[in-house]
């Protein structure tokens, strides 16, 4: 008996690894438009998956699950999060709902550290003002930013992504500061030159510092 592979939607074109990878193992049905596939063309491409690739823009509910059919066996969401996602719909159908925890964690951090640093330094500003052509001669007041070394940093949300913006802190000589009634422990915590505690999110600093806010 020869097999068949199961059908599977993915709704949005995702890196080509990716689509290389479901294609050698499924029936790929893939919407390669622009932007978030239509509503209307998704339940209609629904019917008879076994499976179904979505993103946050998808909303996953019973309308979703009544078009796929009893075929369908998971949905596997290409993000972190899930809020786009009835769990208790998908346990009435016997759906498997799945998602992609914690790939992004360090490089959301990447990022807020980024962020950080070019706010600091006024990066974005330097930009626009080289790319505008203006005549200009350096002087002692010329884009004088803040300094981020030996500052605090204040990380409102201090779950997996605010613990790797700490780390990334350490490397700098930062004083850290989270909100909550205990500090938690930093992976590799005690090197010198870097600290962290707990502190209310009103609570003011000598040193001045920098505030990031994590939602984990």
């Amino acid at each position: 008996m020869s097999w068949t592979p199961p059908p599977v939607l993915v709704t949005r074109r995702l890196p080509q690894e990716a689509l290389d990878r479901i294609a050698a193992r499924c029936d790929m049905t893939l919407y390669d438009g622009e932007g978030a596939m239509p509503r209307d063309q998704l339940l209609a491409q629904l019917a008879g998956k076994a499976g179904a690739i979505t993103l946050l823009t998808d909303r996953v509910d019973e309308e979703f699950l009544e078009a796929a059919g009893p075929r369908l066996k998971v949905v596997a969401n290409y993000a972190v999060g899930f809020d786009n996602i009835d769990v208790q719909a998908c346990t009435r159908h016997g759906v498997l709902a799945c998602n992609t925890p914690e790939v992004l964690t360090e490089t959301t951090a990447d990022t807020a550290f980024a962020l950080m640093m070019a706010a600091a330094r006024r990066v974005a500003e330097g930009d626009r003002f080289l790319r505008s052509g203006a005549r200009w001669i350096w002087g002692p007041l010329m884009m004088l930013g803040q300094d981020v070394h030996h500052a605090t940093i204040g990380i409102v949300g201090f779950g997996r992504i605010g613990q790797a913006l700490a780390r990334r802190a350490r490397g700098r000589h930062r004083h850290r500061r989270g909100p909550g009634p205990r500090a938690r422990a930093v992976p590799g915590e005690g090197r010198r030159g870097a600290s962290s505690r707990a502190c209310g999110i009103g609570t003011r600093d000598s040193r001045g510092g920098w505030i990031r806010c994590s939602r984990r």
